[in-house]
C-alpha cells in the first residue's frame, strides 16, 4: 500500500514539475528580445535597447565570428527573439542558412543600412602603405573571409552611430510607446560616442608615428580615423595561419626597426608570434577587437573603445 502511494506521489509531483517548466519557458519565450550576432553589436543594442527591451549575444566570448558554429541553445534564441541583429554573410559566416528562414522584420543586417553603406570602405582601399609585393596575397584572403567590404565595422565610432540610428529606428517599430525611453538611449549613446573619439585621438597623437603588426587585419577602420601607423598584418583569417613568405617578411621589417610592437589577439595566441620577435627589440600586446572582458551594458560601448585605445599605448609608448 505505500509502495502504490509512493509511486502516485512520484507521478504527481512529475505532473506539477512539467506544468512548471512549461509554463516557465512559455513565460520566457513570452518576453520580448533582441538577439545581437557578436558582443560589439551587442554593446550598441543595450545602450539603444536599455530600460526598453532585454537584449543578449549569440556569440559565447572566446569564440571567433569566424569559426562559430551554431549550438541547440542559440538557435532556440534566434527562433523566439523579436529582432536579430547582425552584421552580413561575410563575418558570421554560421548565420545565414537559419536567417533565410527568418522575416525580414525580424532581422537586421546591419551591412544593408543605408547610413551603414556610406561609411565602408574596402580591404584595399585600408592598408595603401603596406607593401605592393603582398597585394595578390592579400587580395586571394580578403576574398575568401570579407567579400567586397572590411566587415569589422563596429570598431569604426562613426559606424557604431550609424548602427545605433539604425537600431533606433527599428526598435521603434517594434516599441512605439517607448519613443520616449529610446530616443533618450540614442541622444545618450551619440553624445558618449563623440565625446570618447574626442578624448580617443587625444590619446593616440603620441603613438601615431610607433609602427606595428598586428595578427589579425581587422581594425582598419579605427586606425584610419585616429592615423595609427599600421605595418602589417599575420593574416586576414584568424583560422589560416600566415604563409612563410609572409613570416619572412614581416620579420625583416622587425629585424630593421621598422616597428615597436606586434599585437595578438585573446581568441587567438599563435606560437609563431613569439618566434617572430625573438632576437628583436620588438614589444608583444593583446589587442581584442571583441571586447572580451567587458560587461554588457548601456555604457559599454564607450568603455570597449577605451579600452582598445589603451591597449594600443600599452604597447606603442616608449616604456624605456
Amino acid at each position: 500500500m505505500e509502495k502504490n502511494n509512493f509511486s502516485k506521489y512520484l507521478f504527481l509531483l512529475g505532473k506539477i514539475l512539467f506544468i512548471h517548466l512549461t509554463f516557465s519557458a512559455f513565460s520566457i519565450n513570452a518576453q520580448a528580445k533582441i538577439i545581437s550576432s557578436i558582443k560589439p553589436v551587442g554593446f550598441i543594442t543595450e545602450a539603444i535597447a536599455y530600460d526598453v527591451v532585454e537584449t543578449d549575444i549569440l556569440l559565447p566570448d572566446g569564440a571567433s565570428p569566424h569559426s562559430y558554429a551554431l549550438r541547440p541553445l542559440d538557435v532556440q534564441k534566434i527562433k523566439s527573439a523579436d529582432l536579430v541583429i547582425w552584421i552580413g554573410k561575410d563575418l558570421e559566416t554560421f548565420l545565414p542558412n537559419i536567417l533565410k528562414n527568418v522575416d525580414d522584420r525580424e532581422q537586421l543586417q546591419l551591412f544593408g543600412v543605408k547610413g551603414v553603406e556610406a561609411l565602408l570602405y574596402s580591404d584595399e582601399d585600408e592598408h595603401d602603405h603596406e607593401h605592393e609585393n603582398e597585394e595578390s596575397e592579400h587580395e586571394h584572403e580578403h576574398d575568401h573571409e570579407h567579400g567586397e567590404f572590411d566587415t569589422h565595422i563596429w570598431l569604426s565610432p562613426e559606424i557604431a552611430k550609424a548602427v545605433a540610428v539604425a537600431i533606433h529606428e527599428r526598435l521603434l517599430i517594434l516599441f512605439p510607446d517607448k519613443k520616449v525611453q529610446l530616443d533618450a538611449n540614442l541622444s545618450s549613446f551619440l553624445s558618449q560616442v563623440t565625446e570618447t573619439e574626442q578624448v580617443i585621438a587625444k590619446k593616440l597623437i603620441s603613438v601615431q608615428n610607433s609602427g606595428y603588426f598586428v595578427f589579425h587585419d581587422a581594425y582598419g577602420y579605427f586606425e584610419r580615423q585616429f592615423g595609427l601607423k599600421h605595418l602589417g598584418h599575420f593574416t586576414l583569417n584568424p583560422e589560416i595561419q600566415p604563409g612563410v613568405q609572409k613570416v619572412y617578411q614581416i620579420k625583416q621589417q622587425l629585424l630593421k626597426e621598422q616597428a615597436v610592437c606586434v599585437f595578438r589577439e585573446p581568441q587567438f595566441n599563435p606560437a609563431i608570434i613569439d618566434k617572430v620577435i625573438s632576437g628583436t627589440h620588438v614589444r608583444s600586446g593583446i589587442l581584442d577587437p571583441l571586447g572580451m572582458d567587458i560587461p554588457v551594458s548601456k555604457d559599454a560601448y564607450t568603455h570597449f573603445l577605451n579600452t582598445l585605445t589603451q591597449q594600443w599605448l600599452n604597447c606603442l609608448n616608449d616604456k624605456e
